[in-house]
């Protein structure tokens, strides 16, 4: 695999991660680079997984093993120093497809849900819904079992809003 392909999906990943203010999943970064034929998977996952252990861009596991990821202070740097590389004709069509998706890229990492078995047995529901970062409701249900509990994540994923609108127009 040439380097100079390697350097170049690095450089649209940092671009990327640059040009949105939350984190991306590793879902998120294929879809535009694999689909537009950018790079392929394997050269992506080398790539990313250089970027992380060079410090230049932050992984978190999030919910059933999503991974979201955010530009460091390093790969921002980084970006400056080499974004004459990128092509200007990719980087309208990065900022085209991030502007057209971006809420619909934001709602995927503001909107979470995990279920967890807690020691009595029973199962957790943990519900959450971040604006710039920080938590805007955040709600455990107790649950009797993995079914019920997948099952209020995946409903919570479709239903956030409602609810929270629900719960902010009982309390104010």
């Amino acid at each position: 695999m040439p380097e100079s392909s390697l350097t170049q999906t690095k450089l649209l990943i940092l671009y990327m991660l640059d040009r949105v203010d939350f984190p991306l999943t590793q879902a998120q970064i294929s879809d535009l680079l694999l689909t537009r034929e950018y790079t392929n998977y394997v050269e992506l996952s080398q790539a990313l997984s250089e970027l992380s252990e060079a410090g230049m861009v932050h992984s978190q596991i999030m919910q059933h093993n999503r991974t979201h990821i955010s530009l460091t202070a390093d790969g921002l740097n980084t970006l400056h120093y080499f974004e004459n590389r990128i092509a200007e004709d990719t980087k309208l069509d990065i900022k085209d497809y991030l502007s057209k998706n971006k809420f619909a890229l934001k709602d995927a990492v503001s909107i979470l849900s995990d279920y967890f078995q807690d020691p009595g047995g029973a199962y957790q529901a943990r519900l959450l819904v971040k604006d710039s970062g920080a938590p805007l409701i955040e709600l455990t249900l107790s649950v009797p079992d993995e079914e019920m509990a997948a099952h209020v994540c995946n409903m919570w994923q479709k239903e956030n809003q409602d609810i929270y609108q629900y719960v902010v127009n009982k309390l104010f």
